[in-house]
């Protein structure tokens, strides 16, 4: 009893201190695991709960003392789960998901239950991927990189770990604790791979792959386990074969002597780099050709491989070896007596199905193991495809054939998960061995053995039924007598609604006068019930509290024949497959599915408005008792309604004072929400959760966008303004700031003056601010004498008394470098720099240029030639009363080419700072003399008139 009040107590504790761990798979992956460890207390009668979000209210996994109980598992999980049977003794909850789809993306939790009493283990986020990077290289290349990036400066326990997807569990690469852990690596890799050096700085985690082959084509999977997240980057490389020149040479020679297409027939398949060969599923073998005309020794091996590099077939000392081949294939290949004789190869292979295509390689080695001569084959193996619309009362998989079967031969299909769909054996179906999901639905004709007609009736069909189908009749002592595949396509209706609409409507229209005692039931893909009729009546009481109040059908459905579900309000939540299912008497007559898919909601504004609405309506009167959440990602709480009022206590402080819902909320169904002065911060998705008696939800995207201003002036002008006007009302005791992108403040203005001692030096007596700001709601800022050293980002910054950000807006500017241009040979040139006057006695004033020469300094009221370089001595000039005036230009006597270049000039003091930059640009002369003999100046740079020799004999 002790034990489990401590148990009650942890659970209260840690309830919701878990945070989700992020795992990544790929579409098309046999499986996935969600990892869930623990190492706490579990009591006798504990049982382990897998569920996804809140949405779904039954379990996606149960699993309790006496085993898996999957009685209550949701539809769309059956058959796909699974956990260690030794789960709770190992504390190993971890759950293996088979077959990932994009639909199975979303947050998993994994808790313990005991005694009434439940707790949060860990929650898991699960990603299911579709998108890859191809990557094509030929043949013969020194090397190809496969990439991987992730963020930089990860931890150093991180580890990554490069595989073959195609083929199982065969690892190429794996990264841990600092250094190259080859111990795993499959031989095939050896030596041939490389990562990065410094990948967890650069996060950088591509592979080098060294002399890629034809046979390393394939789906490679970059897994990174970072902290408990686990990542995965699909890469498919396509190493292309080069066509062989002694190939193209003789093809030359063939058309050249144009020889006979019947010659060049035969021989096609000796230079092909790849065969190709397409039959039809169903065939009872296919042959793959591998013919040589060199003669080879009598000791050659010949090796028979697909591109996941599985042994197909090995042929040596004179005889096949059957135990060096993949079971795959057992018992399913086989290729001439005496072949090294002819130059025959040919491998055949028995009853191919769809997971046959593949590309095979053929290579013949020496005793000594040197490849004699390698040839692909490029095998494809056509499924017949049968296509029907959801809502078909059945479907016919066809399966024929003219062979005479035995009476004892056991016909048996079979899914892509190897699950029996129907069996028949001696003389009868075999119902015991059917899977559950195919119960009462399949059917197959009378003296099918007789007839060759072994063609499966599916029935009720719906888009959870699109796979592949394999028929297989085996002998009695177990062998294959004929295979077949079919593909079938189930075709769902589809459905999109109107964003924001009131209503929209699901069809399903049948035969009329359907019987008085029939069960309508609408369903969906939680297997949640939506809407149920029956006995003349819709019978609410079994719907799902999701749908409570929001679905109708047709008067007089049954008469009609008009089975469609009106449901309102609709959100993006209700996106998924819906199915109407008509029984009677616990039969089922038909079956349809509708697939319906709702927009999210967005939502788009500017940065400096005053507020903005997230829209939800959704039913009128709301049970009183309903509790209503706003959250956005990162799960903060943005506004909460319950008992009557609005709950500030529970939102984040961000939100505080910020959010606004309507009154009579519950009563009219408008459950819209006003945030007020949104911010660039405040983009994200918005979820809007309605608890109690029913249940609501719905999602919007809030994007706020920032327009920032652009002004772009010269340098030289007196004064520019940037611009900031707020039209809403600012009480008397809020603060103005304005920062640079540097942070530092340019200026502010608070308690209804302004604020010089906070001020940046480099902007000290240079700005200045519109008086009764906070009544017109102009802040815009008056920057004077603006030089390229000004060229920033602008932020002015609305504060309240308490600190808080109320309002941001950016301003970019953009002062152009004053530029000076001038020929070579005038007497002087300025360098212009005019700031704001009475600049401190103390100040320091220097001009440099480029590569850091000292052009002039003015200190301590003087001139300091001795601080010159000495190429500007006696050549430069400044204003008498400079600091005075402000003007600070610089004259430069007798300009030359070398004198062009950037001149910085910078002045400084405790209190104080001032920058500028000039572009000089000094022009040289050059001496023209034309056919007369006259001599003419120009600037080189001016006329395009080339110099031209004289002319004169």
């Amino acid at each position: 009893m002790k034990m489990f009040v401590v148990f009650v107590i942890l659970l209260h504790v840690s309830q919701y201190t878990t945070l989700a761990a992020v795992v990544e798979v790929y579409e098309g992956e046999r499986s996935v695991l969600l990892p869930c460890l623990y190492s706490g207390f579990t009591p006798e009668d504990s049982t382990v709960i897998w569920t996804l979000d809140d949405l779904v209210p039954k379990p996606v996994h149960l699993r309790g003392k006496g085993g898996d109980d999957l009685k209550g598992q949701t539809q769309q999980y059956k058959g796909r789960t699974s956990m260690n049977p030794y789960a709770l003794i190992t504390k190993d909850f971890s759950l293996t998901l088979r077959r990932p789809t994009k639909t199975d993306s979303g947050n998993y939790t994994c808790s313990v239950s005991a005694g009434g009493s439940e707790r949060r283990l860990r929650s898991i986020q699960l990603h299911i991927k579709d998108q890859q990077v191809e990557v094509k290289v030929g043949e013969g290349s020194e090397s190809v990189i496969l990439p991987c990036k992730t963020t930089p400066n990860i931890t150093e326990a991180t580890r990554v770990e490069w595989t073959r997807s195609d083929l199982g569990l065969m690892v190429v690469h794996e990264y841990s604790n600092q250094s190259g852990q080859l111990m795993t690596q499959d031989e095939v890799y050896r030596d041939r791979t490389k990562m990065n050096q410094d990948l967890l700085r650069t996060g950088d985690l591509s592979l080098t792959l060294k002399h890629p082959t034809e046979r390393d084509s394939g789906r490679y999977i970059c897994t990174i386990y970072r902290d408990k997240d686990i990542l995965r980057w699909k890469v498919v490389l396509q190493v292309k074969e080069p066509f062989p020149s002694w190939a193209k040479v003789l093809l030359v020679l063939l058309v050249l002597l144009v020889v006979s297409g019947g010659l060049l027939y035969h021989f096609h398949h000796y230079f092909m780099p790849v065969y190709e060969v397409v039959v039809d599923s169903g065939v009872e073998s296919v042959q793959l050709p591998c013919k040589t005309i060199a003669h080879l020794p009598k000791d050659a091996k010949v090796e028979w491989k697909n591109r996941d590099n599985r042994k197909i077939h090995i042929y040596q000392n004179g005889s096949d070896q059957p135990e060096e081949q993949d079971e795959f294939y057992k018992e399913r290949t086989k290729i001439k007596r005496k072949l090294l004789q002819p130059g025959d190869l040919s491998l055949i292979l028995t009853y191919p199905t769809d997971e046959d295509t593949n590309t095979y390689t053929c290579t013949v080695y020496s005793r000594k193991g040197n490849i004699l001569m390698e040839k692909n084959v490029k095998l494809s193996v056509r499924v017949y495809t049968v296509e029907v619309i959801s809502g078909v009362e059945t479907v016919l998989l066809p399966c024929k054939t003219r062979t005479k079967l035995p009476e004892d031969a056991r016909v048996e299909w079979m899914d892509s998960d190897y699950e029996k769909v129907h069996v028949y054996h001696n003389g009868f179906d075999q119902l015991e061995e059917q899977d559950q999901d195919y119960k009462d639905r399949t059917q197959m004709n009378k003296e099918l053995l007789r007839t060759g007609d072994l063609s499966l009736i599916l029935k009720y069909p719906t888009d959870w039924d699109t796979d592949i189908y394999t028929c297989t009749v085996y002998s009695r002592e177990g062998n294959i007598l004929l295979r077949k595949q079919v593909k079938l396509k189930v075709r769902g209706i589809k459905v999109n609604a109107v964003l924001d609409s009131e209503s929209v409507q699901l069809p399903f229209t049948t035969t009329g006068n359907l019987p008085e005692d029939v069960k309508v039931e609408w369903i969906d893909r939680e297997n949640r019930k939506v809407h149920v009729y029956k006995n003349g009546s819709d019978r609410l009481e079994e719907q799902d509290k999701v749908y409570r109040d929001r679905t109708k059908v047709n008067e007089d459905l049954l008469q009609t024949g008009d089975l469609s579900l009106t449901l309102t309000y609709p959100t993006d939540w209700d996106t998924k497959t819906y199915t109407c299912t008509v029984y009677r008497g616990g039969n089922i007559l038909m079956k349809k599915q509708v697939e319906l898919k709702v927009q999210v909601c967005q939502v788009e504004v500017e940065e400096g408005v005053e507020s903005v609405k997230l829209p939800f309506k959704t039913t009128e009167n709301l049970p009183e008792d309903a509790k209503v959440q706003w959250k956005v990602s990162g799960d903060r709480m943005v506004h909460v309604y319950k008992n009557g009022s609005d709950q500030p206590e529970e939102q984040h402080q961000v939100y505080r004072d910020r959010t606004k819902m309507n009154k009579d909320l519950l009563k009219t169904g408008d459950l819209s929400l006003t945030l007020k002065h949104p911010t660039e911060r405040d983009s994200g998705e918005y979820r809007c959760k309605v608890y109690g008696k029913i249940n609501r939800y719905k999602k919007v995207l809030l994007k706020v966008k920032i327009t920032v201003p652009k002004v772009e002036v010269d340098s030289g002008i007196e004064s520019v303004q940037l611009p900031c006007n707020i039209k809403a009302h600012l009480p008397e005791d809020v603060k103005v700031e304005w920062k640079d992108g540097s942070y530092r403040k340019i200026h502010i203005h608070q308690n209804g003056s302004d604020q010089f001692e906070e001020q940046d030096q480099v902007y000290r007596d240079r700005t200045e601010m519109n008086e009764d700001l906070l009544k017109t709601g102009d802040l815009s800022l008056t920057l004077k004498y603006p030089t390229d050293w000004d060229t920033n980002t602008y932020t002015c910054i609305l504060f309240s008394r308490e600190g808080k950000i109320l309002r941001k807006k950016k301003v970019e500017l953009k002062v152009r470098v004053c530029q000076v241009e001038v020929n070579k040979g005038v007497g002087s040139v300025q360098l212009p720099f005019k700031t704001t006057e009475n600049l401190p006695e103390d100040a320091k004033v220097q001009w440099r240029i480029s590569g850091d020469k000292m052009v002039h300094v003015y200190k301590n009221g003087s001139d300091q030639p001795e601080e010159q370089h000495q190429c500007y001595r006696g050549r430069t000039e400044m204003n008498e009363d400079l600091l005075k005036t402000g003007d600070l230009s610089l004259t430069l006597k007798h300009p030359t080419e070398r004198d062009s270049g950037e001149y910085k000039c910078v002045v400084k003091t405790d209190r104080i700072n001032r920058y500028n930059t000039v572009l000089l640009t000094v022009k040289g002369r050059v001496q023209v003399q034309d056919q007369t003999g006259d001599i003419r100046n120009r600037s080189s740079s001016i006329d395009p008139t080339p110099l031209m020799a004289d002319q004169s004999v």
